[in-house]
């Protein structure tokens, strides 16, 4: 039996989630540890993401005494607190004593990717702690959020049968990011339309065909999603080197850092905006240098 110290990772998210990039780094800077097998969960607001996700935690446990999973759900940013709108319990209630699972909400931040900023700093802290794989699940999506393609190995995304034109905008986005593409409330009308429409304009990626998955809320379609995820990173293994995928995560990772350094840095001096733009530049330079 699972025993997580949920408690201490919840401790541990919270100070890492709120801390400048130099305690970010003294916390997780030094760790050198086997990289988790990250899910990405990506689909429009309504379109079941989180249903999806209670029955796909509980397939992918089902009976293990070694695999752990934890999920990370970037909601919207409340207006009023700026934390997330959503919490852990009310919607992932059914699954959050699952042993092996641990559940942590994230506001946004007001993030247009769909991410929130420090999202990477939280999934290697995640695989500090040991965790066999760990689900994201994003805000919404669009054009702007294939940010998201980024930080994991696999990518589901998730359309509704009713997602009418938001298609159109999807296939010039994530959609041609998506590893698998779920369609879910299989039972409703326009579904089994939407499969084959899907299935005929996604194109072959690396000599793979994304495949498309009709679910229903009553479970209906999770073991065969389950399976096409365990066969996807299969693949992945098979096709990428894992020194090509930690490379791809640092490189991300750093990038974020410096953004983060950066904002940092233009918060804490209103000096560096004033003057010429190669005064601005060479000060901020400067900070940079000194943090």
């Amino acid at each position: 039996m699972h025993r997580l110290p949920r408690r201490q990772i919840s401790r541990d998210l919270t100070r890492v989630a709120n801390a400048p990039v130099s305690d970010v780094l003294e916390a997780i800077g030094d760790t050198d540890v086997p990289p988790a097998f990250r899910i990405g969960i990506t689909g429009p607001p309504g379109g079941g993401k989180s249903t999806l996700i209670n029955a796909l935690v509980a397939e992918r446990l089902g009976n293990s005494l070694e695999t752990t999973l934890a999920v990370l759900a970037i909601d919207p940013a409340s207006p009023v607190s700026g934390g997330a709108i959503l919490g852990d319990r009310i919607r992932m209630d059914a699954i959050a004593d699952l042993p092996g699972l641990f559940i942590r909400s994230l506001s946004s931040r007001g993030a247009r990717n769909g991410l929130c900023d420090n999202v990477v700093d939280l999934l290697a802290l995640l695989e500090g702690h040991g965790f066999s794989e760990i689900l994201l699940e994003t805000v919404g999506v669009g054009q702007s959020e294939v940010a998201v393609h980024e930080v994991v190995d696999t990518l589901v995304v998730i359309v509704p049968p009713d997602a009418g034109d938001s298609v159109q905008t999807m296939k010039s986005g994530i959609l041609e990011m998506a590893d698998i593409v779920v369609v879910t409330k299989g039972d409703q009308p326009g579904a089994q339309r939407m499969a084959a429409d899907l299935a005929a304009v996604l194109r072959a990626r690396a000599g793979r065909e994304p495949p498309v998955i009709q679910t229903q809320s009553s479970g209906v379609g999770v073991a065969e999603l389950s399976a096409a995820i365990t066969a996807h990173h299969r693949w992945v293994t098979e096709q990428r080197p894992a020194t090509l995928s930690r490379e791809k995560r640092r490189i991300y990772h750093l990038k974020a850092l410096i953004e983060r350094q950066i904002h940092e840095a233009l918060r804490s001096d209103q000096q560096i905006a004033q003057g010429t733009l190669s005064q601005s530049y060479d000060r901020l330079l400067a900070n940079l240098r000194v943090t």
